[in-house]
């Protein structure tokens, strides 16, 4: 096979320690040369002072959990680096050491045969990591409002089958009442705002539960736990907003698709970036993120057409933004999701329209330009004949008789 590197290394990355096995190629023999650094601060520069010193040019590792990305960091700039998927690069049955995993990454490069992972510029890096982060820090709020909800359960207040959020302004006032000792529900119910002083009847019998000494305690811990992390989230999205400051422009052209709000653009952009020519076509974006069916056919039979892990962070984000998306009337991620849904299910049809979403954000970021709608009559007009032919075996599924005729013009 063509060797692409004549000088090239792969190294095998874990939490202490990195094993490097460079493959060098002189007038048609090849050397190899190994060695052992620590993956601190010291070892990874001696690692790259020693590939430098051996003419390696281009530098693979695996994807192993976070280990990998200091040692890029270390390295970016030097060499040009490449990231596997351990899926990808196996090595033989039987052979596993450190040493011949790097040796065999080594071995692949040389000839081209690795398939390099997408790593994003540092800015985005930094993006995707506060993003994740905030959504994580609302997950636990999420949690900690489920306890409190629990706690409040177990002293028999029924303040979540009145308030549509335990966590609103009327309903925190009225929980440190609780906590404070109060227990007359007439005096909690006084901090009842807005549409909740229209309930106050329902209000003041769910407020009467037994709230002893236990309860105010959990009650006390979970609710200082969430206004904890509520001024987290804060000093999270301020961070995110000056992180966010070089693809303001992105992120507008994205909002201008339904579904896609503040929050969902951040997260688009912190998981695939703006630089579209990393993925060679809208196909390989979707393919990435794991919107699309897999492959799984033997013997000329299709055993699976799940769709693969993929990237989680924006699958979900992606699922939870098309579900507001087939909301919006007359729109054509709507007229999509009805059409699926009546053959495929639900859960089918708002995954393929999260890859419509995703698949217009590529052209949205690749052009630079604003998100064009269909229109919700796109399938009509793309065929009217069968349109008019599925509306009338509809009405003669009904025991109607229709008579198709063109309309005057």
């Amino acid at each position: 096979m063509e060797v692409l590197h004549a000088r090239c290394a792969g190294l095998d990355v874990h939490k202490d320690t990195v094993v490097a096995c460079a493959r060098l190629t002189s007038e048609g023999k090849v050397e190899r040369q190994a060695r052992e650094f620590s993956t601190r601060t010291s070892g990874l520069l001696a690692l790259s002072d020693w590939l430098s010193a051996l003419g390696c040019t281009a530098v693979v590792m695996e994807a192993t959990g976070v280990y990998w990305k200091p040692v890029w960091h270390v390295l970016e700039g030097a060499f040009e680096l490449v990231l596997a998927n351990a899926a990808h690069v196996r090595n033989v049955p039987g052979r596993k050491t450190d040493m011949n995993d790097a040796a065999w990454l080594a071995d692949l490069m040389a000839h081209g045969l690795v398939r390099a992972s997408f790593v994003p510029p540092r800015e985005v890096q930094e993006l995707r990591d506060l993003t994740r982060t905030r959504k994580q820090l609302v997950r636990e709020v999420a949690q900690h409002a489920l306890r409190l909800q629990k706690t409040l359960e177990d002293a028999n207040v029924k303040l979540s089958s009145v308030a549509s959020d335990v966590l609103g302004a009327s309903s925190r006032a009225m929980l440190e009442d609780m906590i404070a000792g109060v227990t007359d529900p007439e005096k909690l119910a006084d901090h009842a705002l807005g549409r909740m002083k229209k309930k106050r009847p329902d209000l003041v019998e769910a407020l009467r539960g037994r709230v002893s000494d236990h309860h105010r305690f959990l009650l006390r811990t979970h609710l200082r736990m969430v206004e904890a992390l509520q001024a987290q989230i804060g000093e999270v999205e301020l961070r995110i907003g000056d992180a966010l400051e070089p693809f303001r422009r992105a992120a507008e052209l994205l909002m201008t698709m339904p579904g896609v709000s503040h929050t969902v653009a951040h997260v688009i952009l912190a998981e695939i970036g703006t630089d579209m020519s990393r993925f060679p076509t809208d196909g390989h974006l979707v393919s990435w993120a794991g919107l699309c069916p897999r492959n799984d056919e033997s013997a000329g039979k299709r055993r699976s057409t799940r769709i693969r892990h993929g990237a989680p962070w924006l699958k979900t984000t992606l699922v939870q933004a098309a579900w507001a998306a087939v909301r919006k009337k007359s729109c054509y991620l709507q007229a999509q999701f009805f059409r699926l849904k009546v053959r495929r299910g639900p859960k089918k049809a708002i995954v393929a329209v999260a890859a419509s979403m995703l698949t217009a954000a590529y052209f949205i970021l690749r052009d630079g330009v604003p998100y064009r709608d269909l229109g919700g009559d796109f399938y009509n007009r793309i065929d009217r004949a069968k349109a008019a032919q599925r509306l009338v075996r509809r009405l003669n599924n009904l025991g109607y008789q229709v008579a198709l005729q063109p309309a005057a013009a």
